[in-house]
């Protein structure tokens, strides 16, 4: 790059060269221009002064600047100053701590160069009722007739920033369909280096009615017991972060089940064997790579996770489980963008008892077009395709006189997709009949994305799939 490039960059960067976390058309956030002096001698790094944050209320400056791929006194030429800035915001925003972040050049002087950094803090405390379906998502309710005897109500108290080091305290306290007690702290920043961290959580819960098998790969249900089923858990987590995009988990917990006896009489496999309670200690190690534009909504980068996980330690709970999770997006052009999914899980020894065998419709790992059905498995591999194209980008005034809050910005993108999985399921035939396990499974569609702050998300899909089923399908995604 020849020196008449390097005159346009270091002017751009003077002039402000902001970098926004969530831009819309009315972004207004400015920085005044510094008199610049230098000497067009390009081969000298320049050296990085002060760092300048503002808008952080609570979050501590150190947290901040955890997120820098640079630090005061750090020797940086310009072309990697500029791209410094776009990984530190982006960084600072998959941090969930802010609705916006700008940095820009403050001043030079001479080759020192000062920085600042300007955000928007979140809303930290959401102590809020709580009313949601239990059901697995909003299809298999409205299966269930919509029926309110389906739904937890309750309190849900989240503290996130709990102590401005980007820590997390949860408290729930939910009745209705599940009573449920659930306590969890998270520390990522326990120590001086900021790169060890703990967790802490426990969880009592109870539910009259049982999941007890899948048969037509359906769900089937028993609401009739008097015991229902109870679950006690506890875990103890390290976590190590040595840089900005790795972090590495170790996971120790206890898991304590108890059931009505009359399970066991509707399915002998339930826990393996015909009892009633089971108790098992679980050890996991998880590693997780984040490379993206926005981790609840990633257009652009890499994200990537594998884990490890060891089920029991005797005859009644024996599993190993080895999964894997890889995210690839790209930018196409301008407005449009492409991104693969891939998923792969493995649980060995394949005769495992039927609360182990849940794949397919459960959490994250479905295949759009078959939302209504549930695939039982020991081994699956899925991959994801999507194309989206970027409609409209605003924002909404809230008239709140709140510098964070005093817009809603909003993201809309249309979406072409098209999924493949397949489940393998040793026991599939031998007590229910489930078509769709041991079998390679195809959907296509097409739907809408809305994507707006809080790592709020809406899909609204209109799917098919190789049953010759179509359908519209609603996915909300939100961080309450």
């Amino acid at each position: 790059m020849g020196k008449t490039a390097y005159c346009i960059i270091v002017n751009l960067l003077c002039l402000g060269a902001m970098v926004f976390a969530q831009p819309s058309p009315d972004d207004s956030l400015q920085t005044s221009a510094p008199v610049v002096q230098y000497d067009h001698n390009y081969s000298t790094p320049f050296v990085i002064g002060e760092i300048y944050i503002e808008g952080n209320k609570r979050t501590k400056p150190y947290i901040i600047e955890r997120e820098l791929p640079f630090k005061k006194g750090d020797s940086i030429y310009l072309p990697e100053l500029v791209h410094g800035f776009e990984i530190s915001r982006a960084q600072l925003m998959n941090t969930t701590l802010f609705n916006e972040v700008v940095i820009a050049l403050k001043s030079f002087r001479g080759y020192y160069v000062d920085i600042q950094i300007q955000v928007k803090e979140r809303w930290y405390i959401f102590p809020i009722p709580y009313l949601k379906p239990v059901d697995r998502n909003l299809t298999e309710w409205a299966k269930q007739g919509y029926g309110l005897n389906r739904v937890n109500y309750g309190f849900k108290f989240t503290y996130n920033n709990f102590t401005g080091r980007n820590d997390k305290l949860k408290l729930w306290l939910i009745t209705g369909y599940t009573q449920q007690i659930q306590f969890q702290y998270e520390q990522p920043n326990a120590d001086k280096s900021l790169k060890h961290g703990y967790r802490l959580g426990f969880t009592y819960a109870f539910n009259r009615e049982v999941n007890y098998a899948t048969q037509d790969n359906q769900q089937r249900f028993v609401d009739s017991l008097a015991d229902g089923i109870r679950q006690w858990t506890a875990n103890i987590d390290y976590t190590y972060r040595p840089g900005l995009r790795t972090v590495h988990s170790v996971r120790l917990g206890f898991v304590h089940q108890e059931v009505d006896e009359r399970i066991a009489e509707l399915n002998p496999k339930y826990y393996g064997r015909s009892l009633n309670k089971i108790s098992y200690p679980e050890l996991s190690y998880q590693v997780n790579y984040v490379n993206v534009d926005y981790k609840p909504f990633p257009l652009t980068g890499i994200v990537a996770e594998g884990s490890i996980i060891r089920r029991g330690i005797h005859a009644d709970m024996n599993m190993w489980q080895l999964s894997g999770k890889f995210t690839r997006s790209w930018q196409l052009s301008r407005k449009n963008y492409y991104s693969l999914q891939g998923n792969g899980v493995l649980r060995v020894p394949f005769d495992q008892p039927y609360i182990n065998q849940r794949m397919f419709g459960y959490g994250d790992m479905y295949l759009r077009g078959l939302e209504k059905y549930v695939i039982d498995g020991v081994a699956a591999l899925m991959t994801r395709h999507s194309f989206r194209r970027e409609l409209f980008k605003f924002s909404v005034p809230t008239y709140l006189k709140s510098r964070s809050h005093d817009r809603i910005p909003f993201r809309i993108y249309a979406r072409l997709f098209g999924d493949v999985g397949y489940a393998y399921n040793k026991s599939s035939t031998v007590i229910y009949a489930n078509s769709l396990s041991n079998r390679i499974l195809a959907t296509y569609g097409a739907g809408i994305d809305l994507v707006s702050f809080y790592d709020f998300v809406l899909r609204l899909d209109y799917s098919f799939n190789q049953l010759g089923q179509n359908g519209l399908f609603l996915h909300i995604k939100n961080d309450f």
